[in-house]
């Protein structure tokens, strides 16, 4: 898995993962310092954040189809490169309209990387190491997660928010140059043992994109995407308010144990890949999809009962233990979305169909955020919010078990 320059690959990912959430979850930390300077409601600080999700959305395609057309390596440098500027540029904003502007062009940024993670993975590794490297790589974003709000709530406190911007766009602009200057596209020879394994999972042909969007697996496939997407936003973007609103935490206790889902998220998504390579393994007969869809519905389903009964708990101690093991469930799932979409479409069209399915999937982004701020200025209470999230997690849990199978590709 690390051998022949696959590790540098790795590394990079990796990193280029905790750089993405110690960005993207910087403003959910900083939110209470910057809905206090700024004098916003609930309601347009949820708007703000799924601004984000509106560029991000968009930009999943566009940077799937990108990094098909131009190639990961570059694709993922200039996103980089984009996404760091305008998280610095955050601390620029005067008011409600420039942040909402900010924040979709940051996302805009943002878009193309885990469409680009997982074309990187398809041009270096075999199918049954694909979810394993998928996993560890994308385990990058929880650690970003974790680390920021210790590191973002010293910065805020000490320094003031907009210094905590400013390092961080500096951190990325230093990857983006490394990046470019150390990762290749792909081997320097393509290996003739991933071009037979591949044989045996997706086809070698290549068909054309509009073939692949309209399956149900891809569909379904995004679909449960969504609900992950839904509980992940959710967290991501109120958790650290849930908690100094609803729980009466101070920001520096908040800051502390906001780390504790992203640990358990961290080593969810690291070993989750592996637990789906492992059971392919053992149960090859069964094919591919038995292992992706064993891992999916099982953790997503488990994920969304501890997410909605940690709306209905009544002490903070249980509240974050539920969320923090929905998170852990949750991650566990994430390489799989990614893994199904390497199992079933040609390399020729993997970045765009990944890329349209985490389009598909972050309009939970749009729509979550603000609907959770407006759920909590007209109830008063984050219950609600909590049980939706929830329900449709189980909803989307259910419906993969039938419709996510095998495509039967025709020319």
């Amino acid at each position: 898995m690390f051998s022949q320059g696959r590790g540098i690959v790795i590394f990079f990912l990796f990193l280029a993962g905790v750089i993405n959430y110690l960005d993207r979850s910087a403003l959910s930390i900083a939110a209470p310092f910057i809905q206090d300077d700024l004098s916003l409601t609930a309601t347009e600080m949820g708007i703000i954040f799924s601004s984000f999700s509106v560029g991000y959305a968009i930009f999943n395609f566009l940077g799937g189809m990108a990094s098909d057309k131009y190639g990961a390596k570059l694709t993922l440098f200039v996103a980089m490169i984009v996404w760091s500027l305008f998280s610095g540029a955050l601390v620029l904003a005067v008011g409600f309209v420039s942040m909402i502007v900010i924040r979709i062009l940051f996302g805009m940024g943002e878009g193309p990387l885990s469409a680009t993670i997982s074309k990187m993975v398809n041009n270096w590794f075999p199918p049954n190491q694909r979810a394993s490297v998928i996993g560890l790589t994308n385990s990058g974003t929880p650690l970003g997660g974790a680390i920021s709000g210790p590191i973002v709530g010293f910065i805020a406190i000490a320094y003031g928010w907009e210094a905590s911007f400013i390092a961080i766009m500096v951190i990325g602009i230093i990857w983006a140059l490394c990046w470019w200057k150390f990762v290749k596209e792909k081997p320097a020879a393509s290996s003739e043992k991933v071009k037979v394994e591949k044989s045996n999972v997706a086809t070698e042909g290549k068909f054309k994109l509009t073939f692949y969007l309209k399956q149900k697996t891809v569909l379904f496939t995004a679909f449960a995407f969504f609900a992950y997407n839904y509980i992940l936003f959710f967290f991501l973007t109120w958790f650290p308010s849930y908690l100094v609103d609803a729980r009466g935490l101070s920001v520096e206790d908040m800051s502390i144990i906001t780390v504790i889902p992203w640990v358990l998220g961290f080593i969810g998504l690291a070993i989750g890949g592996f637990v789906s390579d492992f059971i392919f393994k053992k149960f090859a007969k069964k094919g591919v999809l038995f292992s992706r869809k064993l891992v999916l519905v099982v953790c997503l389903f488990t994920s969304a009962v501890c997410i909605g009964l940690a709306g209905v708990v009544t002490t903070t101690v249980s509240a974050v233990t539920l969320v923090a093991l929905s998170v852990f469930f949750l991650y566990l799932t994430g390489a799989i979305y990614w893994a199904i979409i390497n199992d079933v479409v040609d390399q020729n069209n993997v970045g765009s169909v990944g890329g349209f399915m985490h389009f598909l999937a972050n309009t939970a982004g749009i729509i979550g955020p603000t609907l959770t701020g407006y759920i909590v200025d007209t109830t008063g209470t984050y219950t609600a919010a909590f049980l939706l999230a929830g329900g449709l997690a189980v909803f989307a849990s259910l419906a993969a078990i039938f419709f996510i199978r095998p495509i039967i590709k025709s020319a």
